[in-house]
């Protein structure tokens, strides 16, 4: 079908709400992005772009601008809590020239909005309501603002708003897992910073994730320790944080000791379960607020662009806005609910009985 000029009004400037941005007025849709803050800021730690993410961004022209604050990484690697080699997976290549990306969060929402015309992301806009209407949907914010649209995107992340009025009550999931993030320099790692792979150490109860940041200077150092507490934003001392490594590889013992705690993203790790449907004739959802995960397989980031790709390719194929999101959910959904699934399928039943003894977290019963 042709969008030109279709209204789309986009919930939510995250990287599923600058992609899908991206991806429509490309096509020649008018787009505007509503962010409920008042300034974009990413927190959190380093994230690895798949090359099938980085070949999107090849067809919507950007590649040059995600690959100028990243670097480009040949595989992963899985080694014991002391240091012993488990695995090596080369990343799978999409093309000879299109290799998975290791980069900063925030660099990474920056870039994104930095391809983005002025004016299109609109900031302080915090969803109220949503309202299907008859061939379109009209969205109304906080601060009274009120706005129609043919085609409404909820990219509005594991929280939705949109997916909580229209698809699912059904709230986020507590895994049983603390994630500890931080960005450290390279030169604090240790001598542990050798090339351009991710290394995850995995023992004892929880996982490292030493994922570089060359082209920064710097490493994202990532900590996952199963934890009861389901506080979203738990307290936690630097001791805690030492306590949840013991046993590793003692220089990255050292790294957890030498950390400032006031640099440290520190949260209890959530998901959703699977949600029956994405999309009305007029409303659809993308990213965490479709299909939250996670992070074991590192998917989350690239799922998010994966669906704006696909959204954007049913829109070009499909004869109606109807049409195109049932095609579009029927594309992606199959692919995110088995990432949903395995991403939940962390852990060993020692580690977990030792944490939840007689009884696993939500995530894992339901897995």
């Amino acid at each position: 079908m042709d969008v030109t000029d279709t209204k789309i009004a986009i919930v939510g400037a995250g990287y599923a709400g600058a992609a899908v941005a991206k991806a429509l007025s490309l096509l020649g849709a008018e787009v505007a992005v509503y962010e409920q803050a008042s300034q974009i800021r990413e927190v959190g730690a380093g994230i690895g772009l798949r090359p099938a993410t980085m070949h999107r961004f090849r067809q919507w022209g950007i590649f040059d601008a995600i690959a100028s604050v990243s670097s480009a990484s040949d595989n992963f690697q899985i080694l014991t809590a002391t240091g012993e080699p488990i695995m090596q997976e080369n990343w799978p290549a999409f093309a000879e020239e299109t290799k998975t990306q290791l980069i900063h969060r925030g660099d990474f929402i920056d870039a994104l909005l930095g391809v983005l015309p002025a004016g299109m992301v609109r900031l302080g806009h915090k969803l109220s309501r949503i309202d299907n209407m008859r061939g379109s949907s009209v969205v109304t914010f906080t601060n009274g603002e009120r706005v129609e649209a043919d085609l409404v995107v909820g990219a509005d992340g594991i929280k939705s708003v949109v997916r909580e009025q229209l698809f699912s009550d059904k709230g986020p999931v507590f895994s049983g897992e603390h994630a500890y993030r931080v960005v450290i320099s390279a030169d604090d790692a240790h001598g542990l910073i050798v090339d351009d792979n991710l290394r995850m150490y995995v023992g004892n109860g929880a996982k490292v994730y030493l994922l570089p940041l060359r082209h920064r200077n710097q490493a994202s150092f990532d900590i996952t320790a199963l934890n009861p507490d389901s506080t979203w934003a738990p307290t936690i001392t630097k001791d805690d944080i030492v306590a949840s490594v013991e046993g590793f590889d003692e220089r990255i013992v050292n790294i957890a000791r030498e950390l400032d705690i006031d640099t440290v993203s520190i949260r209890a790790v959530y998901d959703i379960d699977p949600v029956d449907t994405w999309h009305s004739d007029s409303v659809a959802l993308v990213g965490d607020a479709a299909h939250a995960m996670l992070h074991h397989q590192g998917q989350g980031a690239n799922s998010a662009i994966e669906d704006a790709g696909a959204l954007a390719d049913a829109l070009a194929q499909a004869d109606s806005i109807p049409e195109a999101l049932a095609l579009y959910q029927a594309v992606r959904k199959p692919v995110t609910d088995e990432l949903q699934r395995i991403s939940r399928n962390g852990w060993t039943e020692e580690e977990l009985n030792e944490v939840f003894p007689g009884q696993k977290p939500v995530s894992q019963l339901q897995a």
